[in-house]
């Protein structure tokens, strides 16, 4: 083993986060880490939703064939996206304690699932998360949408935020008055057209539209921007973090009243304290296997015992076995809805598994304290138990549709 180990990441900066975490943690051990950045598959399809990709690993594979060639000694993966077949002759070699598992939904308001308004437009780039979703709240519309944590929120922002600086404008005078005249033409698009945004369009519908083209420069209407508006528009705008300001830039196709993504990669990203969010109940809405919870794989039986040594979790370890051994013996991977969550509580592994069908109308649920001395086994008997109960037909059929959108 050499002194300085080569790990292989994914160049998103929520994956380079979880390398610097490892990189960290076998540093403390006198052990000198150099990050390796690789593109992989699934960063190579941006706008494919993950379940499209094939398989699951698509942002796996990549990675670890760097170890296999020898050009990296170990690599480091979100634990969710490593696949439950065999990996040849990769092992995971460490599993550093877990963030938190769960979801979260973000809105702007700071409303949770139970209180969007019938209709609302969520988005999620996840089968389980789209199926628990209807199965939940079926008066809402789940649409998709892909990319790295801070993209996704910024599709959400953008449509209100790129709104607000327009009635900015507006109201300060400082929309041209040839834009401003046409008014009700361009009042029809708010909302409907956030893909192309145009800063100098009026709205009818918004506070002081009708006139602005009226001269708007009485008193009057001076008074009514200043009671509505205290900032300049350059003051808010200055007001605003470097994630809304990026926002106000991006074009979007979808608006979304709301989105729902894990936890664990809004703190790693350190963007959970500038969104508004409710967490989603487990019991409800159950993780992925693996979620929150990071891999670090290699082949040298010398790597694999550094990392073992510097990062393995032990509790996290069990927990994951347990959702990982469950997800494997369902023969679910990314082609259907499976939420597997695992908690260890002292002698035993409490463990809740909700299958689903695509749409979110039919289920197979449970959950059970399995013993820790034989979680593997447990978990293995748990999984047949739920197959034989309609969870291996939910998957079939979630297999045999994701076929035909192939």
């Amino acid at each position: 083993m050499t002194d300085t180990l080569r790990l292989a990441t994914r160049g998103s900066d929520l994956a380079l986060r979880q390398a610097g975490t490892v990189r960290d943690a076998l540093s403390s051990r006198r052990r000198d880490v150099e990050l390796r950045r690789v593109e992989t598959r699934g960063d190579q399809i941006p706008d494919e939703l993950i379940h499209r990709l094939g398989k699951t690993g698509a942002f796996v594979h990549a990675l670890d064939e760097e170890v296999r060639a020898g050009d990296a000694d170990l690599a480091v993966h979100s634990l969710k996206d490593v696949p439950t077949e065999g990996i040849a002759d990769m092992v995971i070699a460490g599993v550093p304690e877990r963030a938190p598992s769960g979801d979260v939904v973000v809105n702007p308001d700071g409303l949770g699932i139970a209180d969007l308004p019938a209709g609302s437009v969520v988005g999620t780039g996840s089968l389980r998360r789209t199926a628990q979703i209807k199965a939940a709240r079926p008066d809402l519309v789940v649409e998709p949408l892909r990319g790295n944590v801070d993209t996704r929120i910024e599709k959400l922002l953008a449509p209100r935020l790129q709104a607000e600086h327009e009635r900015r404008l507006i109201a300060s005078g400082e929309a041209s008055a040839a834009t401003a005249a046409k008014g009700g033409d361009d009042g029809e698009n708010e909302g409907g057209e956030a893909d192309e945004p145009n800063w100098d369009a009026l709205s009818d519908d918004e506070d002081g539209g009708e006139n602005a083209g009226e001269g708007g420069g009485d008193d009057a209407d001076e008074d009514a921007v200043d009671e509505e508006f205290d900032r300049t528009v350059e003051e808010w705008f200055d007001s605003l973090s470097d994630l809304e300001r990026s926002a106000m830039e991006r074009k979007v196709e979808t608006e979304y009243d709301a989105i729902v993504l894990a936890e664990a990669g809004l703190r790693r990203s350190e963007l959970f304290y500038d969104v508004e969010t409710t967490r989603l109940p487990r019991e409800e809405f159950v993780p992925a296997a693996g979620q929150g919870a990071i891999a670090v794989t290699a082949t040298d039986p010398d790597v694999v015992e550094a990392v073992h040594s510097a990062i393995d979790h032990p509790r996290t370890r069990v927990a994951v076995t347990v959702e990982r051994t469950i997800l494997g013996e369902l023969n679910g991977g990314c082609v259907a809805p499976i939420g597997v969550s695992a908690l260890v509580q002292g002698e035993h592994v409490h463990t809740r598994v909700r299958v689903l069908s695509t749409d979110g109308t039919e289920e197979v649920a449970d959950t059970r304290d399995l013993p820790i001395r034989s979680h593997a086994k447990a978990a293995e008997e748990f999984a047949a138990d739920l197959a034989d109960r309609g969870a291996a037909d939910l998957i079939e059929a979630a297999r045999e549709e994701a076929e035909v959108d192939a």
